[in-house]
């Protein structure tokens, strides 16, 4: 096909930073199908991590509650699964472009994408902590019958202060997201090229290097995410603070791996669900050039 003159006109950074968002909202879309699939799962871990409760106490509680509420909260997620790998493949790559270009002589090369994830990581936190909140609003059981709408939980939100309302817990998610993006983009790219060097295709060393990244992103900062799976579940009541509600959380869970009740089912997760994505996202931009 041939090529239109008016295409010749924009610049090709403008170009590949479309790609970017574009890439990175479609490949989370289709990575979303196993978290439509395994939200039951999902729901399962968040209560134990909610009342640190095993298996089948989360599994008894789900049954009694019904099918219907089985998928109460899956909305949020599905919605910010698509946005999320938008603004974050996107926001990095331009990020990533900005540094290149602004401070060649002073960051090495090879430390500029694990900057421009760590950037993003923060904007991410900005944008789906209000989501990540009436998510786990609408998951934790006790709120059913004071909140039972996605509309009554978003009106009782609103009307506290953004701090206690739609931003709870922004400071553990900011960490959990910046730390977790910095390590995934710094980590993705090197561990992609030592698979490929085995023989495999790209789209096999993009999917295995999505999930050892993952994998080794997952593990340690799975306690920030039942952190703040405690601290936004709750609505009302007495407001504590970030540290006061970490040492609860460890005094609750006896200082022990209890901590990391339900971990291997959502870092199990985690891996395949970076997996497609990084292979989609990979094989998307080889195709754009």
């Amino acid at each position: 096909m041939g090529r239109h003159p008016e295409h010749d006109e924009v610049p090709r950074d403008t170009v590949a930073t479309f790609h970017s968002y574009l890439h990175g909202g479609t490949s989370s879309l289709l990575s979303t199908l196993p978290t439509l699939i395994v939200f039951p799962i999902y729901k399962t871990v968040f209560r134990q991590q909610l009342h640190n409760t095993l298996v089948r106490q989360a599994v008894v509680q789900l049954y009694k509650e019904g099918p219907v509420k089985l998928y109460r909260g899956v909305a949020p997620p599905l919605l910010m699964r698509t946005l999320n790998g938008s603004l974050l493949f996107g926001l990095q790559d331009t990020l990533l472009h900005q540094l290149s270009s602004s401070s060649p002589n002073i960051i090495p090369i090879s430390a500029l994408p694990a900057l421009a994830g760590l950037g993003a990581g923060v904007v991410e936190a900005l944008v789906f902590t209000p989501f990540e909140r009436v998510q786990n609003v609408l998951q934790n059981g006790q709120n059913d019958r004071r909140l039972p709408t996605l509309r009554s939980v978003l009106v009782r939100l609103r009307a506290d202060r953004l701090a206690v309302g739609y931003y709870r817990a922004f400071l553990p998610i900011a960490a959990r997201n910046a730390i977790g993006s910095c390590l995934y983009f710094g980590l993705k790219g090197p561990v992609c090229a030592v698979v490929e060097e085995q023989g495999l295709s790209p789209t096999a060393s993009s999917f295995i290097s999505g999930t050892l990244t993952s994998m080794a992103i997952s593990f340690p900062l799975y306690p920030l995410s039942v952190l703040v799976a405690n601290m936004q579940a709750r609505v009302g009541g007495e407001v504590e603070g970030v540290r006061r509600c970490w040492r609860m959380l460890l005094e609750s869970r006896q200082w022990s791996m209890a901590l990391y009740r339900g971990g291997c089912l959502v870092i199990l997760r985690s891996c395949i669900t970076w997996g497609i994505t990084t292979a989609i996202y990979d094989k998307q931009q080889r195709r754009a050039g």
